[in-house]
């Protein structure tokens, strides 16, 4: 347990500099004495720094696709249920889980290709929510509108107020359980 924890911490210290400070700061060690680990204990888990950032990476997709497909399976609402799960998600991590933000943008400039799980769940969605019940170009209209939102935040561009973000949310939610045109 103590060595998962560790992992968890390593990620989430590894995710924290890469917010505060910007990518160029995080190092192998920096993330080690900012996670209260040797740099020989954090090697254990990440032998590099790729290593590290695909960690944060498939850490970060592993919970963002596990609660997705939670929310959808008990969403009582069958039209839109993909798309609702998305929007409520992507929600969520905009407000409570900025590591997904630091761990795509370490990935994008040291690796590209480290955002290959988050591209194939992508894809996964966006399928999912085109046989949704939903008119497939309404689906995708709403899945890009979160995903705006999302970026608005991640790069500052005119972000809204918490109140804004929640009444705009709250319309996409009403859009995904009815057919607009």
């Amino acid at each position: 347990m103590a060595k998962t924890n560790n992992r968890v911490n390593i990620l989430k210290a590894a995710a924290g500099i890469v917010r505060e400070q910007g990518i160029l700061a995080l190092t192998l060690e920096a993330a080690a004495s900012k996670a209260g680990v040797s740099k020989g204990g954090l090697l254990h888990h990440f032998p590099s720094k790729e290593k590290l950032i695909q960690g944060m990476v498939e850490h970060l997709n592993d919970s963002y696709v596990h609660n997705i497909r939670e929310s959808a399976k008990n969403d009582q609402i069958k039209t839109g249920r993909w798309t609702r799960s998305f929007i409520q998600e992507t929600n969520e991590q905009l407000i409570n889980n900025q590591e997904l933000n630091a761990g795509m943008l370490a990935a994008l400039s040291v690796n590209p290709e480290l955002l290959r799980p988050f591209q194939d769940a992508y894809k996964e969605w966006q399928e999912s929510m085109e046989e949704d019940g939903l008119n497939k170009v309404n689906a995708t209209i709403l899945r890009l509108a979160a995903d705006g939102l999302w970026l608005s935040e991640l790069f500052g561009l005119a972000p809204l107020e918490d109140n804004e973000r929640h009444d705009v949310l709250e319309k996409l939610i009403k859009l995904s359980k009815e057919d607009f045109g």
